[in-house]
């Protein structure tokens, strides 16, 4: 959707840069061996129980590096283009807040650990069509603050404000990009595949709605008057974790600017920085505070921590480990494996679900085929058990038996969508073997199939369905399939039927 016209004097172009912060799924936490909330094993733990003396802040405590979370962070960064420095170190962020025991948070200012990358994002929805480059400044590490709730239980109001100090020290990768962006369908593309990313190199599971991923982006608006462009103030949104809320809140503060500007004439030079948060409820930004600048934070090297030399030979080794990125693994199986594109969009977005596809076409599967089975036997039921396909039980070698007893006739489609479930349920069985035990093999017998097609011919409230099919009125077939299934209890192969039916109406005087 295009971004609202302005009046007819005016000219106004959006200007948005981007900071995400991605919380990495380690099993620690940035600087101590608490577990990491970010970790899925831990999301469900009691509030303020994923603690230690380091979280907490206690006089004495030393901090030391995570080292898996400088690994993964390497990963996005050698996926983003980046330059991975060789020398990085940790500072101190001075500020006061009530989920921030320390009074500082531990992150990266002037020496972050990755520069100067670039990703393409495409402008439309054809795999080769026209794209644009969004450069990246930096990706720096640092820890998580913990939370603050100002509603209790059920969304009970509340005097006071709750602390839950689970998250505080998550490790933190923020990435910032320059204000390239100049649409809000750019901005929400780029927050779309920097997730496949993040999700496809397994360092976080960037579930929105826990906070794995959120989105802060910095806007203002040029805009041109009389031959002259005036930039207004630049606006920090605030902890968007949504794609619907980036793409609102990008859109509405473009409107909001541009307003303010035709009424107040400030300008980026006469206004502060501020930051703004989206109610989501009424689809508008709000005021929270001006913005600071770095030197209101009072920046300092951390004295706890060593800085980090990053030799060549270990940022090769983390380059050997990476997988297929998503938009190579997208545009392979357009390309390669002749997928649809709709049907790649489903599987790019669950990189599991990509792994547990190869394992299937290893097993000698036609990539079509093994699509359709996840996508339509899989999907559903991955749905009802709150899923991945890919965890679903069944394996790699039954969804090739189930093709191969369709393939033979052996099974209809209804009974290989049940023989699915079964083997869901029972993965230590061969396809064959759940269909014997449930009944879903097809009867192919000749013999007795011809004995339900000549009772049903022999049906005089058949004569008419048995005159269409002798004019070459095949549809008529089915009033007669029915009754055969019926007494074969379902089990009867449709082709076969359908062949004999065929062969013997025309043999009927």
């Amino acid at each position: 959707m295009p971004l609202p016209a302005t009046p007819l004097e005016t000219k106004a172009r959006l200007i948005v840069g981007m900071e995400i912060h991605v919380e990495l799924a380690t099993r620690t936490k940035m600087f101590t061996a608490a577990p990491n909330i970010a970790y899925s094993a831990y999301y469900d733990d009691e509030p303020n129980t994923l603690l230690d003396p380091v979280v907490v802040g206690m006089p004495g405590v030393l901090p030391v590096i995570n080292g898996r979370a400088v690994e993964k962070s390497i990963l996005v960064g050698l996926a983003l283009n980046c330059r991975i420095a060789s020398f990085t170190k940790w500072d101190r962020k001075s500020y006061y807040y009530p989920d921030l025991p320390k009074n500082y948070q531990i992150s990266q200012y002037d020496e972050p650990l990755c520069l100067d990358g670039a990703l393409k994002i495409p402008l439309d929805d054809e795999p080769d069509g026209p794209a644009k480059t969004i450069r990246i400044i930096r990706a720096h590490l640092e820890e998580d603050a913990g939370k603050l709730m100002h509603e209790g239980p059920g969304g009970r109001p509340i005097d006071h404000s709750i602390v839950d100090l689970n998250r505080a020290g998550t490790p933190l990768l923020e990435i910032v990009t320059h204000p390239d962006f100049e649409t809000p369908e750019e901005v929400v593309t780029f927050a779309q595949m920097l997730r496949q990313i993040c999700r496809h190199l397994g360092v976080s599971e960037c579930i929105m709605q826990r906070g794995h991923m959120r989105f802060e982006p910095n806007i203002n608006v040029a805009i041109e008057k009389g031959g002259t462009e005036y930039l207004t103030p630049i606006v920090e949104i605030k902890n968007l974790n949504s794609f619907k809320a980036l793409e609102g809140a990008v859109r509405y503060e473009f409107e909001r600017q541009v307003d303010e500007w035709q009424e107040t004439g400030r300008t980026v030079e006469s206004g502060a920085k501020s930051t703004r948060g989206w109610d989501d409820n009424r689809q508008v930004t709000v005021l929270q505070r001006e913005k600071e600048e770095a030197h209101d934070y009072r920046y300092f090297p951390d004295p706890d921590l060593v800085p980090l030399r990053i030799s060549n030979e270990w940022v090769a080794e983390i380059r050997n480990r990476m997988p297929e990125l998503p938009f190579d693994r997208e545009h392979r199986y357009i390309g390669e494996l002749g997928l649809n594109p709709k049907d790649t969009a489903s599987f790019i977005e669950d990189p599991r679900l990509c792994d547990f596809l190869e394992s299937i076409l290893a097993e000698g599967v036609e990539p079509s085929r093994a699509a359709t089975v996840l996508l339509n036997y899989g999907a559903r039921r991955a749905n009802e058990r709150s899923c991945s396909t890919a965890d679903l039980g069944i394996r790699p070698a039954q969804i090739k038996q189930i093709v191969d007893l369709a393939d033979a006739d052996k099974i209809g489609s209804s009974a290989a969508d049940d023989l699915f479930g079964y083997c869901c349920d029972e993965p230590g069985r061969t396809a064959e073997q759940l269909a014997e035990a449930h009944n879903l093999l097809q009867v192919s017998d000749t013999g007795a199939l011809e004995g339900f097609i000549d009772a049903v011919l022999a049906d005089d409230k058949n004569a008419r369905a048995i005159a269409d099919i002798k004019a070459g009125k095949d549809k008529a077939i089915g009033a007669l399939m029915g009754q055969i299934m019926k007494q074969s209890k379902g089990k009867a192969n449709p082709k076969l039927v359908t062949e004999l039916i065929k062969a013997k109406v025309q043999e009927l005087s």
